[in-house]
């Protein structure tokens, strides 16, 4: 597995070894050994599947007090995976990095806990699946708006076409959200 650090300590971008043939193809898509190898979390509470069509952006997400670490790929289209750092003690505090997440690139990113995370769907078709090391909690769920001009985020879909529901329309922005010490 090859593994990409980013600007963003902590979150990482995860290139499985993929082998292929004329049937298709075969890659681990987790292995605990290599996982803990690299200081990922050894027990994993919830996996989740998203399906979403083009140009759905779900997101900011993070949840406080019973806060999550995530393990992101894509299943089936092509996904813009955005990760805000909102650990306030943190160099890299408000910024962000963007991953794209295909089903040819096979792509993974490991999204730990002091995060914001959502994603836009670039194609008609996306599947995405995630393990994250907590429960989901209604009470700790925190959205921040995805539109912020202080995060400058380019979602790859014009705001006019952008599918947004009115959980994330409400989301707060940066200056006034709930983050991690």
């Amino acid at each position: 597995m090859n593994v990409i650090e980013t600007k963003l300590a902590g979150v990482l971008v995860l290139e499985p070894r993929v082998f292929r043939d004329d049937r298709g193809c075969f890659f681990e898509t987790f292995n605990l050994a290599r996982m803990t190898e690299l200081g990922l979390p050894a027990e994993w509470r919830q996996d989740n599947c998203s399906v979403s069509r083009k140009n759905v952006v779900r997101g900011l997400h993070y949840q406080v007090g019973q806060a999550q670490g995530k393990l992101v790929r894509v299943l089936t289209g092509e996904a813009l995976d955005v990760i805000v750092d909102l650990r306030r003690t943190s160099p890299t505090f408000g910024q962000h990095v963007a991953v794209e997440l295909t089903e040819e690139n096979r792509r993974m990113v490991w999204i730990p806990v002091g995060f914001g995370h959502g994603f836009t769907a670039l194609t008609e078709h996306v599947t995405l699946s995630y393990k994250v090391t907590d429960y989901w909690s209604p009470a700790a769920e925190r959205t921040l708006l995805w539109n912020d001009p202080e995060l400058g985020i380019d979602w790859r879909v014009r705001p006019e076409d952008a599918v947004v529901s009115a959980k994330d329309l409400a989301g707060v922005p940066l200056k006034q959200a709930e983050v991690f010490a």
